[in-house]
């Protein structure tokens, strides 16, 4: 497998990764990831923001097998959002999420003072990973959440 940064290629492939993720947990509801506007330009999106990137998981036929982003968070100084990280069901139980976390955290630590995540308590194998990452459950989600029916919120301090 490699990690490298998404080309818009990827878009339709990681987008239906991330709605069949969804469905399989019945979260292909309003106030998650199934209904953001960007989720068909993942690629397009990321290149948008400032301090902003998206990496893929591939195989070694290049084809993408899950994703995660890092970008800012709101209009919050110093705080950038881990978004969107999903894995493909037959590429799960491989340390994909962990090489992705990875790098997904190194770009952080470069451009953000905390690294913020909104998930789902049910997702429970997600939120083992987070807390092995050194991630601190909140009790709320911070100011300027948009998924609204996410109900974990963590953070961590990059340093």
């Amino acid at each position: 497998m490699q990690i490298r940064e998404i080309e818009e290629k990827d878009n339709k492939m990681i987008e239906q990764i991330i709605k069949r993720s969804l469905e399989s947990f019945d979260l292909n509801i309003p106030g998650t990831a199934y209904f953001d506007p960007q989720l068909s330009s993942l690629a397009e999106f990321y290149k948008q923001q400032p301090n902003a990137k998206y990496w893929v998981a591939v195989n070694k036929q290049d084809v993408v097998v899950g994703g995660v982003g890092i970008a800012p968070f709101g209009r919050m100084t110093g705080v950038g959002e881990l978004q969107k990280l999903y894995i493909a069901p037959e590429a799960q139980g491989m340390g994909l999420s962990k090489g992705l976390m990875k790098v997904a955290l190194d770009f952080a630590k470069e451009n953000y003072t905390y690294c913020y995540l909104e998930t789902m308590e049910k997702l429970q194998t997600a939120n083992r990973l987070y807390s092995q990452f050194g991630f601190q459950q909140l009790e709320r989600p911070l100011d300027g959440s948009v998924h609204n029916t996410m109900d974990a919120w963590f953070i961590k301090e990059l340093s």
